[in-house]
């Protein structure tokens, strides 16, 4: 690094590049590492024996190192930190870095990498890291020198938390690890082209609230960004003060309750038909960290036709790329929402409000028991009734829409769910990042069959580390979310999406030295949930077998107007 973006930087003694490497993350306040072990990374693996003042959890696979940094991150709002060896090590992060690119998760991957002297000569296990991870991360570094360690973990932790959150990565080459030099850490970090705007803009955030007090069917459009900038108290106080009916999107799901009057629950694809009529009909959207993502708008041209837009979003890049906004406000939600809520009143659009309660009452989410067949949302019912205040961690597919339909948040940082990038395998490994990240809260990992089986290998450090981890997997024995496209658009032509040769996931997770339960009965159901509420030394895995080809509704088709929703039994 020619010039040091850092000040008052702290002298020491001399180190190797591993044991500075330790040393920094324990100045940034690092409690756990996942990691898998490996040739290029064996210093700092080294550097790590005996460490007490962070944790070294070893994950069964790298995936399950980035997943597992991710849920930590998730649930704590601290940074999450990965670590694996070059190569194959490396890019098998690759998948868990670009699931937190994509939802703006603050976390560091560190790879060790081969010797300097023979990076670029194709050697064992050697892989441009910085190549193949820049698409998919916020910042990176390759660091060739040992006395560059501490100045590029204080950068790193700072990019990745501030601003837009996201994944970091640090690429160490070993010979780096292995040299000593100088240790200092710097007791700040200045970087010249890097200044997140933080507040809005007064002259924009006073448009904002005049369009507000003029609008007469406003709605609020909270995304995860709000999460993201613990901004949930401030959203809610905006919502309660003006009396705007709110819908939070997949990703924002807790930053206001859903239990509440004023909440609209979920938009988009599979969101409720309140929340999508209200944008078609609404004549003001006010989007708070939310990126106006095409499962939530679906046809662009028969998006909210007759709405003004508000815009508040800590990326400028996020304004206006999908969307026209009339009011792009840049800033922190936090900064911004403290601002708004001084220039605004209660909104006088009582007719509004009846009309979204009336479409509240008359297309809820709702479903038809089928004979005495499991149904997948009775199951998220009742693991809400035995969980209300668990967080909630997700996969990807039919289950997770069925659990965001039916159990209601109301608490920021309660769900947890790979949402821009979609990624099966993620909620497992999350799982185990976020009970330990929480280890006084209730974890509920609600899985797939498909996706669960994608890291089940990750139920092992689970067990070893005796983590009371609710695993409960909605098995319709097909890769549900693909089956029901198919179904609805393919002609019923079932390709590559059927999972009945599954392993029985009860005795599997029994082999592996968990509690495995298997209900295939309607009246098992709460009895078993019943039972797992009392295991706490260790994990307890519930494979409910429900109803193979139950489907997801409402249903957005893709390329269709919000307005165009198939509402399913009504």
């Amino acid at each position: 690094m020619n010039q040091s973006p850092f000040s008052n930087a702290l002298q020491t003694t001399e180190l190797s590049g591993a044991r500075s490497l330790v040393e920094s993350l324990k100045r940034e306040g690092v409690e756990y590492i996942f990691g898998v072990n490996g040739g290029a990374a064996m210093p700092i693996f080294d550097a790590l024996y005996g460490e007490t003042d962070i944790k070294l959890i070893p994950m069964r696979h790298e995936q399950g190192c980035s997943h597992a940094a991710d849920g930590y991150a998730r649930a704590t709002g601290k940074v999450g930190v990965a670590l694996a060896t070059s190569g194959p090590g490396a890019t098998n992060l690759v998948t868990g870095i670009a699931t937190a690119y994509m939802d703006s998760i603050p976390m560091v991957a560190i790879t060790g990498q081969v010797f300097t002297h023979y990076i670029g000569s194709d050697a064992f296990q050697e892989c441009d890291v910085i190549g193949v991870t820049r698409p998919i991360c916020k910042h990176s570094y390759l660091i060739k020198s040992s006395d560059e360690v501490a100045d590029v973990v204080a950068e790193a932790f700072h990019i990745a938390r501030t601003g837009k959150p996201g994944p970091v990565v640090i690429d160490i080459a070993k010979d780096a690890q292995m040299k000593e030099a100088p240790y200092h850490y710097p007791a700040s970090v200045d970087i010249r082209s890097y200044k997140p705007q933080v507040h809005g803009d007064p002259g924009q955030i006073a448009k904002a609230a005049e369009l507000i007090k003029q609008a007469k069917r406003p709605m609020l459009y909270a995304g995860g960004g709000v999460v993201l900038a613990d901004a949930s108290a401030e959203l809610r106080e905006l919502t309660l003060k003006t009396g705007i009916p709110i819908t939070v999107t997949l990703m924002g799901l807790g930053a206001f309750p859903e239990t509440h009057p004023l909440a609209m629950e979920m938009p988009g694809m599979h969101g409720s038909c309140c929340a999508n009529y209200a944008f078609t009909d609404s004549d003001l959207v006010v989007a708070i960290g939310a990126r106006f993502d095409d499962r939530v708008t679906g046809d662009l041209g028969k998006f909210a036709p007759n709405a003004k837009k508000i815009h508040i979003d800590i990326d400028a890049s996020c304004i206006g790329k999908n969307v026209l906004i009339d009011v792009p406000i840049v800033g922190d939600a936090k900064s911004v929402l403290t601002e708004l809520n001084k220039q605004v009143g209660r909104a006088d659009i009582d007719a509004w409000r009846a009309q979204i309660q009336e479409w509240k009452q008359k297309y809820p989410f709702e479903y038809e028991q089928k004979g005495d067949k499991v149904m997948p949302q009775y199951v998220i019912e009742q693991i809400y009734e035995h969980y209300s205040d668990a967080i909630v961690v997700a996969d990807v597919g039919q289950h997770q829409m069925w659990a965001a339909q039916y159990f209601k948040f109301t608490e920021p940082r309660q769900w947890l769910n790979s949402g821009g990038l979609g990624t099966m395998g993620f909620s497992l490994p999350a799982a185990i990042g976020a009970q330990l990240g929480c280890p006084d809260k209730t974890v509920v990992n609600i899985n797939g069959d498909g996706s669960y089986i994608m890291t089940i290998q990750e139920l092992v450090p689970a067990i070893t580390l005796k983590l009371p981890l609710k695993i409960f997997i909605i098995n319709n024995m097909y890769l549900g979310m693909v089956r029901q496209w198919q179904e609805l658009f393919h002609g019923k032509r079932y390709s590559a999406v059927d999972y009945h040769d599954n392993p029985d996931f009860a005795m599997l997770a029994q082999a592996f030295g968990a509690t495995g339960l298997r209900v295939e009965h309607v009246e098992d159901v709460r009895p078993a949930l019943q039972k797992a509420k009392g295991i706490d030394d260790g994990p307890v895995v519930i494979d409910f077998i429900v109803a193979e080809e139950e489907n997801v509704f409402p249903m957005v088709p893709a390329g269709a107007g919000l307005g165009d929703v198939i509402r399913g039994l009504s």
